[in-house]
C-alpha cells in the first residue's frame, strides 16, 4: 500500500563553481548599505508523491534530482522527506 510523502529539496552550487547572480545580489545588497560577506543562490524544490516507503521516496525523489531537478557536476542538493 502507497503512502504520500512530501520531499523538500535545497540545490546549491558547488562552493567551487562560481556563482555570477550570488555575486550580483551581493553588490546589490552592499549598494542598498547591507554588509554581507558572500552570497550564493540556490534553487527550493517541494513534491509530493506517492510510495510504499520512506526509503523508497527517498530513493525515487534521488533519481529525480540526479536526472532532472539538479545538475550533479556543479550542484548539490539535500532531500527532507516528511509524511
Amino acid at each position: 500500500m502507497s503512502q504520500k510523502y512530501q520531499a523538500k529539496i535545497h540545490v546549491t552550487l558547488r562552493p567551487s563553481v562560481l556563482d555570477p547572480a550570488g555575486v550580483a545580489v551581493k553588490s546589490g545588497l552592499e549598494q542598498l548599505g547591507h554588509s554581507v560577506d558572500s552570497v550564493r543562490i540556490g534553487k527550493y524544490i517541494e513534491l509530493s508523491l506517492e510510495a510504499p516507503d520512506e526509503e523508497t521516496a527517498r530513493t525515487q525523489v534521488d533519481a529525480m534530482c540526479d536526472r532532472l531537478l539538479a545538475n550533479p557536476v556543479i550542484e548539490n542538493y539535500v532531500i527532507e522527506i516528511s509524511q
